[in-house]
């Protein structure tokens, strides 16, 4: 399934008015992680409140030990600080990277604004090595603008 078809079921998903918050997120990851074949991990992170730490919100993928993550590590900790996207085509090659399984080769990372305040962020991790494009970018810049509705 192409971004473009992916985008009116994620608007579907988040104006379901018969679904919680909680719900809405768990099932735009299991859309993606079911329709985007290298989508191995998708997964939300969000601000612990006031703290300068991510806590781990709904996801679909292998479990995690990653429950929180401090501000600036790893490429969520990263995003947290840049606000901005991060794209890491082989983690391998990245210095201030926090493996969360052998199998992952590459993630990526789009920031979740809400009134221009960066409230968390979509975490996906891939198993194949740079599989990650601009149209993947655009594409949860996307999720994320319907996701940021919903606050």
């Amino acid at each position: 399934m192409t971004f473009e078809e992916l985008k009116p079921k994620v608007t579907a998903i988040t104006t379901d008015a018969l679904a919680t918050k909680e719900e809405k997120l768990l099932k735009i990851c299991e859309l993606l992680e079911k329709h985007i074949e290298y989508y191995n991990w998708v997964g939300f992170y969000f601000r612990n409140g006031d703290k300068e730490e991510l806590i781990l919100g709904p996801y679909v993928g292998a479990p995690t030990d990653h429950t929180v993550i401090p501000f600036g590590k790893g490429i969520c900790g990263q995003v947290a600080v840049s606000n901005e996207n991060f794209v890491v085509p082989d983690v391998q090659a990245q210095d201030n990277y926090i493996a969360c399984s052998f199998t992952v080769k590459s993630e990526i990372v789009v920031p979740l604004f809400v009134n221009g305040q960066n409230i968390g962020q979509i975490d996906i991790d891939s198993n194949v090595l740079d599989p990650f494009t601009d149209a993947d970018e655009r594409f949860l810049e996307f999720v994320n603008s319907e996701i940021s509705k919903l606050y």
